[in-house]
C-alpha cells in the first residue's frame, strides 16, 4: 500500500511486524472455467540438458493470465517437434485452439538456441515462430518473452510476463529482532533480489515509468524519509526528509516529478517535487488529511485519499491546482487508488462493515465493482496491460500477495512458506 489512511489519521507511519520470505509460489485459486485450451508440447532437448524447462515456464505464464488453460502433459496425444510431425485433425479432437512446439539445443559453454512455433489448429497454419540464442542464465527470461508473444498473438493485447514486482518483506531473527527488506522479483515470484535491508520499516515502493528506479519510504534514520534508488547501480538519494511525515511517493508519467505526502507545515498535504530542480509545490490546502496520491496516465491530474468529507474517500485535483472533485460516494471507506494504464478505471480499497476489498471504479459510468471476498485487502496495483490487479491480503499464516482479474473471474495467491509479504507494486 502507499501509506494506510487509518495510520495517517492517527499520525503514525509505523506498521505491524510482518514475517516474510523472498520466494513466492503462485497458486491459481479460481476462475479458469472460460479459459482458452492450448497445447504446449514439452520442447525437444538436444545436447546438454538446459537448467530451465522453457515449455513449462511458458505454460505456467499462460495459465496465470486466466486467459488460457494449457492441457495437462498427460493429455497430449503426441510430441511433435516440427511442423511436418503435426496431425492437426488429431489435435482438433482435444478441443485445443492453439499448439506450441519447440526445441532447445545446447551450443557450447552455457549457451542455448531456442526455437518455437505457434499454430492455429483449426486453420492448420503457423501464427508465429521465432529462433533465439541466449546464455543459460537467460532461458527463464526468454520463456517469459515467448509467453508474451504467444499471449499477444492470440489476444491482440500485450502480455505482462517479462515484468517485475516489488514488495516489502519482514523477517524475524533468532533473537527476535525484525529485518525489513525491499525486494524485486520476476512477476512469477522467481529471481528475487534485495534492494534494501533495514531494521526499521520500509513502505510504499513505487516504480519509475521506465522501470529503472524505485521510490520508497524508509524509517532507517528513525523517522520517515523518501528515497529514490536506481536498480542497476543501487545508488539512491533522499528526496524528502522534512520534519513530520514524508510518505507515499508517486511518479509522474514522464518520470520527472514525484507527488508526496508531507506534513512539514503541520497537516498532511499533497506536494509535487520536480526531481531536476528540487522545486516543491503544494497541491492541496485543507484541514483534513490528504494522502495516497496517484497520477492520472495523462499527467494532468492526481487522485488522492482524503477525509475532508468526514470519511476516507477518493478525490481528483488538477496538477495545475484548483478545486478537488470527489470521485467515490458508495460506502464509508474508499482509499488507495491505482490507475488503470488507459486511465479509464481506478482500482481501490473499498471498506464495508469492517472488511476491506479490492474494487474497480469506472470513471465514466461511476460504477463500482467489488472484485474480492477476502476481508483485509490493501495496496492494489494494475498490471501494465490492465488485465490483472496485484494486491496484499491476509492469509491463514498472515500477509500474502494475491492477484485478481479486472472482471473478478480469475484469482491467484502468491503463497509464502510460513512467511508474510506486503506493499506490492507492479512494474511498468
Amino acid at each position: 500500500m502507499k501509506v494506510c489512511f487509518k495510520i495517517l489519521w492517527l499520525w503514525m507511519l509505523m506498521v505491524a511486524a510482518q514475517n516474510v520470505s523472498a520466494v513466492l509460489t503462485i497458486e491459481i485459486t479460481g476462475g479458469t472455467e472460460a479459459a482458452l485450451p492450448i497445447a504446449i508440447v514439452p520442447f525437444q532437448k538436444e545436447g546438454k540438458v538446459p537448467p530451465e524447462d522453457v515449455a513449462a515456464v511458458i505454460a505456467a505464464d499462460l495459465a496465470r493470465s486466466g486467459r488460457f488453460a494449457p492441457l495437462p502433459e498427460e493429455d497430449l496425444i503426441a510430441r511433435p517437434h516440427a511442423a511436418s510431425d503435426i496431425q492437426f485433425q488429431d489435435w482438433r479432437r482435444l478441443g485445443s485452439e492453439g499448439l506450441v512446439i519447440g526445441k532447445v539445443s545446447a551450443l557450447g559453454a552455457d549457451r542455448y538456441e531456442v526455437s518455437f512455433q505457434l499454430f492455429d489448429i483449426y486453420k492448420a497454419e503457423q501464427l508465429v515462430g521465432r529462433r533465439y540464442q541466449v546464455p543459460a542464465a537467460g532461458l527463464r527470461h526468454l520463456a517469459h518473452q515467448i509467453a508474451d508473444l504467444i499471449y499477444e498473438t492470440l489476444t491482440g493485447e500485450k502480455g505482462f510476463f517479462t515484468t517485475h514486482i516489488a514488495f516489502v518483506t519482514v523477517s524475524r531473527a533468532a533473537h527476535g529482532a525484525k529485518q525489513y527488506a525491499l525486494q524485486v522479483a520476476d512477476v512469477d515470484g522467481h529471481n528475487p533480489h534485495t534492494i534494501l535491508r533495514s531494521k526499521e520499516p520500509i513502505l510504499s515502493p513505487a516504480w519509475s515509468p521506465d522501470g529503472t528506479q524505485i521510490a520508497y519510504v524508509s524509517f532507517e534514520r528513525r523517522r520517515s524519509e523518501v528515497f529514490v534508488q536506481e536498480l542497476r547501480t543501487g545508488q539512491r538519494q533522499s528526496v524528502a526528509s522534512f520534519p513530520g511525515i514524508n510518505s507515499a511517493p508517486a511518479w509522474s508519467p514522464d518520470g520527472r516529478k514525484l507527488a508526496l505526502v508531507l506534513s512539514k507545515e503541520g497537516n498532511p498535504e499533497i506536494y509535487i517535487r520536480d526531481l531536476a530542480t528540487d522545486r516543491l509545490t503544494r497541491l492541496t490546502h485543507n484541514t483534513a488529511i490528504d494522502t495516497e496520491p496517484v497520477w492520472a496516465p495523462d499527467g494532468k491530474s492526481i487522485v488522492f485519499t482524503s477525509d475532508r468529507g468526514g470519511q476516507p474517500q477518493l478525490y481528483q485535483v488538477p496538477v495545475s491546482g484548483g478545486q478537488a472533485q470527489r470521485l467515490t460516494f458508495e460506502g464509508a471507506y474508499n482509499a488507495s487508488a491505482s490507475f488503470a494504464p488507459n486511465g479509464r478505471r481506478l482500482a481501490l480499497i473499498h471498506g464495508d462493515k469492517g472488511q476491506f476489498h479490492i474494487a474497480v471504479l469506472n470513471l465514466q459510468s461511476k460504477e463500482l465493482q467489488v472484485l474480492t471476498q477476502t476481508r483485509m485487502d490493501e495496496s492494489p496495483s494494475f498490471a501494465p496491460n490492465g488485465r490483472m490487479i496485484l494486491y496484499a491480503t491476509s492469509g491463514p499464516q498472515g500477509g500474502v500477495l494475491a492477484a485478481v482479474s479486472t472482471d473478478g473471474r480469475v484469482r491467484q495467491r502468491l503463497a509464502q512458506q510460513g512467511d508474510e509479504v506486503r506493499e506490492p507494486a507492479w512494474s511498468p
